[in-house]
Order: structure tokens, then C-alpha cells, then sequence
């Protein structure tokens, strides 16, 4: 047996203190991306909230220095610096060991969203430095890490003292690790959006925000004491209200809830979960509790006033929540998460409290207010009718003529029937589609042509939606189906294809192609984009051929000015207008070669910002959308 084959006691590595962070930063923190930078900052923030949510923080600063580190101070008590069991500071057990903390025995703190114990140590981890400052009884004390590493030396176990202090807080700068992360730096973007919505979350808390990046500085403070009725202000923003905005608030089982909900003039829902002021991007039992007991309270007021008839069915939960936006959060003793992001609650006893909660206090609210409890009740009734038309007609608007997997007339479909080894490019023109169709390599690649710029679904009623032609199309080939709505007919089970690239010209009008088949894809087939199915492809704007040396394809006219201050002198400059223009050779090299090609992979990151964005930008409302873009056209960039 080879060296390499044996497998016995030496073959087991046991990785010590944070070096398991090190090893496998995804377990820990989801991503080495942005994202996994972003994480650091808020499990740093999310500490200092958890001080608020004791009861002894009420002020948060948060800088992102020009160096590209990030610094948080908060007001709280300080974290523990007296002497622990295992003979060194509490401070350094905190930062230097998994799963330590004050989190763990209900003491210090009744309700937390680090409840894992390993946020800060993690980040410790994953820094180039990180600074601690703990302001308390009177002193400040210091200590210093490198790559998780302490570099103080300690006196008797216990933190030198850098001097006297008035205050009391905890202040952490740290730098993320390039060796980690790259070049990934913090999206600041995100941040401002993650620190506004925790102002929201708690309407007694000052988050004041600085930015210090060249070019980006900014400084704003996020207090609101509105809370959670001025967060559905902020989300309600470019959408036409129906109903009032309902908050509720209770506490069942030692678990606190605050609702609330507005309904808009749309078929799209949007309920969002917190517990103790994390964001659960993929729902949990919160959710479950209250979309449960919801349905079950419309459904019984619709057949007390006579709108649902003995021989009438119930609405469906979908229809109850058909045009509804809401917030559920809860404060939790001992949540179950799933995973250290936190991305889903698991606690059983939270599904039981929010139902038990909603229960009690939404029909004191309806009692009271008859006529926005029939507004509620009409946006069912709108959805169940659009739900039973579009049932009937769905079969024949999508399966008439039926579908064949190996042509659907402008679909030049590719060899292999393995879903996991296909894709598909949907390009805009017949020149361009010919040109894809005599380029592509024909054993994994499909080309679907649509006619120009197809219907915007953010404008257009249901039945406009499904009559149109490129969309039935799409929905046909892609063989998922679709969700929206009143109905969800999706299962990513029978996607055909593992990659939809969108393949525009590099242009103004290509981007606005773009745009609108990402509006559809997010708001029918949102499921593809959560796991990374839609790219776009990345034609080249310029080639260049200067006159010895091999031609060079430049992609954006930002490359074309580095490249001319680069190459003194002449050089040959072809614009390509479009794709069409390309030779089958060239858009085989330049955008379908996967050897060759760049491809951008779409992601949304909140889907919260995703939503408001895309009902500002593509939605009916011109006001807003006008305000927005005077006010951000000088210097917006949105990712795509």
C-alpha cells in the first residue's frame, strides 16, 4: 500500500485554538468574499447590540477607516477583564477560545444573537490585527492580537492598563486578513443598510456611522424612534399602500413579539423574520407561527361577515398574504439557529409564541377597525380569483402547442440531457442568435434568441405577464416553472439547465435587456438566483491591435483609457456596436468559451434592498423613481 492510501492514528489532524477558524473560514462565517468581510463587522456590532438589548448600551460608533480596517465602540459594560478560571484575563478567553462567552448560562445575558459564543474569537481569527480596548472602573485596559495571536504580554494573567478613563464600553478596531480574503474589502453599501435596520430594530439605540474611504467618506447617525412602524415606512417607499399599517406587540412563554404589516396593490409577499435582532434571511418557525395563525384569522373573519360562503373553500395562505408586507421579530432566551450566520430559526417554542401572540392581540385590532380588516380581506379575495382564472388558463397559455425538449421553435437546444453539464444562453436578435448558434459547442450549449426587450413584470398584470411570448418561452425551456404571487408551481428539481447566462451587447440597451430579465427572473424564479443559477456574460466593447503584437479584447471603456495609457503611440481600434458584429470565432473566444470567458454570477445579498430597489426602479411610481435617480445619478452604482 502506497503512503498516500494509508489511513490510521497519523493520518488524524487535530486542529488547536483558532487555527480551525484559519483552516475552514466558511464554517464559520459563510463566505471568504464580501460578504464573509461584511460578517466580521457585524458579529462585532452584534455584540455591542446585545449590551443595548441588557439594558446597558444605548450609543454604537462604527468607522471604516481609510486603511481598510474597522473599528466599533460601544457604551456598555466592558467586557470582563478580571481573572477567569483558566489563569489569564476574561478578556483573552472571550477572543482567543470558541465558544466562550457570557452567553451561555442566562446571567449576564437574558436575551442575545450571539449566542454561539464564537463571533468574536472568530473574528480574531480572521484579522491581520485586532485592538482591544475595554474602558471600566476607571482604566483602560489593551490587548493586541495578529492572526488570532496575542502580542501583549500579560502581568499575573491580567491586561496591561493604557490609562484612566470617565467612560465605560468596549472598543474593537480590526483589519481582515488579506490571506483569507483577498482583496474583498467591506461593502459599505451593506453595512449602512444592516446598522439602519438595527436602528430600527431598536428605537432607543444611536448607531452613529462614519466612512473614512477616500472618496466615500460620509457621517450619519441612524436613530429611529419610530421603530418598526417607521421601518414599514422605509419599505413601503415607491409602493401604493391599500391598508393602514398594523403593529401588535406581546409576550408568550418568555418570548417577546413585535409585528407588523401594510398591504400594497400587488401581488408579491414579503414577510421578514428577526430574532434578537438578527436577520433570518430563509424564514424559521417565527414565520411559520404567524403566516399559520394569520390564514386561520382571515379565513374565520371572511366567513363571520359572509364573504366566504358555507360552499366556499378557504383562501389559501398565499391569498391571505397576497400583497402583504411584514416584520416579525422576536426576543428569545435560548434560539436555535441553524448554522453560525443565523440564516433560519429553528425553535419550536418561537412558531407557538408568535402564533399565540397574533392570536390574541391582531383581533383586538380588527374589532376595532372593521374597514381595514375588509381591505385585508379584499387583497384574498383578489388573489383567490386571479389564482382560480389563472389555474384554468394556465395549462393551455404554457402547454399548448406542447413543449418538446429538442426544439420549441426559437430554442436550438444542445446534445446532453444532463442538467448539471448544460446551459443556455438567452441572447437578444436573430444575428446575434446566429452567430451564438454557429459559435457554441453543441454537446452542453442551448441558444434561446428573444425579440428585442421583453415585457417589464414589474409594470404588467398576471395575465399580461403569462400571455406574453419571450416570457412563455423562457418559463417552457427552462422547465421549473414559476412562483408569484397567488401560486408556486417552482421546482428547481426539473431545472434543465445549470447555468441561464444572459448574453446583451455591451451597451446601454444590452444593460436594460439585462435588467428586465433579471426583474423576471427575481420576481417569478428567485429560487435560481438564491442558488446560482443566472450569470451574465461579458462580450468584450473593444478589440485593439496595435501594430506588433497580438490582438487584445477590452471590455468596458474604462479598460480602453488604462490601455492607452499604458501603449504610447498607434494601435488599431475596432468597437463592436453588438454581438451580432462578432464573427463566430471571436464570440466563441471572447464570451463562450468557458476556457476564456468572463461571466458574472448574480447575487443578491438582501433581498430586502433587492425588493425596494426593484419596485423603485421598475415599478409603476415615477416620483420616486425620478427623486432617486436625480439624487444618486452623479455617483450610483448598483450592483448587478
Amino acid at each position: 500500500m502506497s503512503e498516500q492510501q494509508t489511513y490510521n492514528a497519523d493520518s488524524i489532524t487535530v486542529l488547536e485554538g483558532l487555527e480551525a477558524v484559519r483552516r475552514r473560514p466558511g464554517m464559520y462565517i459563510g463566505s471568504v468574499g464580501t460578504k464573509g468581510v461584511n460578517h466580521l463587522l457585524y458579529e462585532i456590532v452584534d455584540n455591542a447590540v446585545d449590551e443595548h438589548l441588557a439594558g446597558f448600551c444605548r450609543n454604537i460608533e462604527v468607522m471604516i477607516h481609510a486603511d481598510g480596517s474597522a473599528e466599533v465602540h460601544d457604551d456598555g459594560r466592558g467586557v470582563p477583564v478580571d481573572l477567569h478560571k483558566m489563569g489569564v484575563s476574561a478578556e483573552r478567553v472571550i477572543y482567543t477560545t470558541l465558544h466562550a462567552g457570557g452567553k451561555f448560562d442566562g446571567g449576564a445575558y437574558k436575551v442575545s444573537g450571539g449566542l454561539h459564543g464564537v463571533g468574536s474569537s472568530v473574528v480574531n481569527a480572521l484579522s491581520a490585527y485586532m485592538d482591544v480596548q475595554v474602558h471600566k472602573d476607571g482604566r483602560i485596559f489593551h490587548d493586541r492580537y495578529e492572526r488570532g495571536t496575542p502580542v501583549i504580554e500579560l502581568s499575573g494573567g491580567l491586561l496591561p492598563v493604557a490609562g484612566r478613563t470617565k467612560t465605560t464600553g468596549t472598543w474593537v478596531r480590526f483589519m481582515p486578513d488579506s490571506e483569507i480574503f483577498g482583496d474583498h474589502t467591506f461593502k459599505v453599501s451593506s453595512i449602512r443598510n444592516r446598522l439602519h435596520e438595527t436602528a430600527y430594530l431598536n428605537p432607543e439605540l444611536s448607531i452613529h456611522f462614519v466612512n473614512e474611504r477616500e472618496g466615500e467618506e460620509e457621517d450619519i447617525l441612524f436613530h429611529e424612534p419610530e421603530g418598526l412602524v417607521g421601518y414599514m415606512k422605509d419599505l413601503g417607499k415607491g409602493k401604493e399602500a391599500i391598508s393602514e399599517i398594523v403593529y401588535f406587540h406581546g409576550k408568550s412563554d418568555g418570548i417577546e413579539v413585535d409585528g407588523c404589516f401594510q398591504f400594497h396593490h400587488s401581488f408579491e409577499e414579503n414577510v421578514l423574520g428577526f430574532c434578537n435582532n438578527i436577520y433570518n434571511a430563509e424564514g424559521g418557525t417565527h414565520l411559520t407561527g404567524f403566516k399559520n395563525r394569520f390564514t386561520t384569522l382571515i379565513n374565520s373573519y371572511a366567513r363571520e361577515l359572509g364573504i366566504l360562503k358555507e360552499k366556499d373553500d378557504n383562501f389559501t395562505g398565499t391569498d391571505t398574504r397576497s400583497g402583504m408586507t411584514a416584520l416579525i421579530c422576536i426576543r428569545h432566551p435560548d434560539p436555535l439557529f441553524e448554522g453560525q450566520t443565523k440564516t433560519k430559526l429553528g425553535s419550536a417554542d418561537a412558531a407557538k409564541a408568535v402564533a399565540a401572540v397574533t392570536a390574541e392581540q391582531l383581533p383586538l385590532y380588527f374589532d376595532r377597525n372593521l374597514e381595514e380588516l375588509k381591505k385585508v380581506i379584499s387583497c384574498a379575495e383578489r388573489s383567490a380569483r386571479v389564482r382560480k382564472a389563472e389555474l384554468k388558463n394556465k395549462a393551455n397559455m404554457l402547454q399548448k402547442p406542447k413543449f418538446s425538449f429538442d426544439s420549441n421553435g426559437k430554442l436550438a437546444n444542445c446534445e446532453s440531457r444532463d442538467a448539471s453539464k448544460c446551459e443556455i444562453f438567452i441572447v437578444e436578435g436573430d444575428s446575434a442568435g446566429g452567430s451564438a448558434k454557429t459559435a457554441r459547442n453543441r454537446k452542453y450549449q442551448a441558444i434561446l434568441p428573444i425579440r428585442g426587450k421583453i415585457l417589464n413584470v414589474e409594470k404588467a398584470s398576471m395575465d399580461k405577464v403569462l400571455a406574453n411570448a419571450e416570457i412563455k418561452t423562457m418559463i417552457n425551456t427552462f422547465g421549473c416553472g414559476f412562483s408569484e404571487g397567488y401560486g408556486n408551481d417552482f421546482d428547481i428539481t426539473k431545472l434543465r439547465y445549470d447555468k441561464i447566462i444572459i448574453m446583451a451587447d455591451a451597451d446601454v440597451d444590452g444593460a436594460h435587456i439585462s435588467t428586465l430579465l433579471m426583474t423576471f427572473f427575481y420576481r417569478f424564479m428567485p429560487e435560481l438566483i438564491r442558488e446560482g443559477h443566472i450569470y451574465i456574460a461579458m462580450p468584450p466593447l473593444y478589440k485593439v491591435q496595435p501594430p506588433k503584437g497580438e490582438e487584445l479584447y477590452l471590455y468596458d471603456d474604462a479598460a480602453l483609457v488604462a490601455y492607452r495609457r499604458q501603449h504610447k503611440g498607434s494601435f488599431g481600434l475596432q468597437r463592436y456596436k453588438g454581438l451580432g458584429e462578432m464573427n463566430a470565432d471571436q464570440l466563441w473566444e471572447t464570451t463562450m468559451n468557458p476556457e476564456t470567458r468572463l461571466l458574472k454570477r448574480v447575487e443578491i445579498e438582501d433581498f430586502r434592498m433587492a425588493d425596494q430597489m426593484t419596485s423603485l426602479l421598475m415599478g409603476s411610481e415615477v416620483e420616486p423613481r425620478r427623486n432617486y435617480i436625480q439624487e444618486n445619478a452623479v455617483y450610483a452604482t448598483l450592483d448587478i
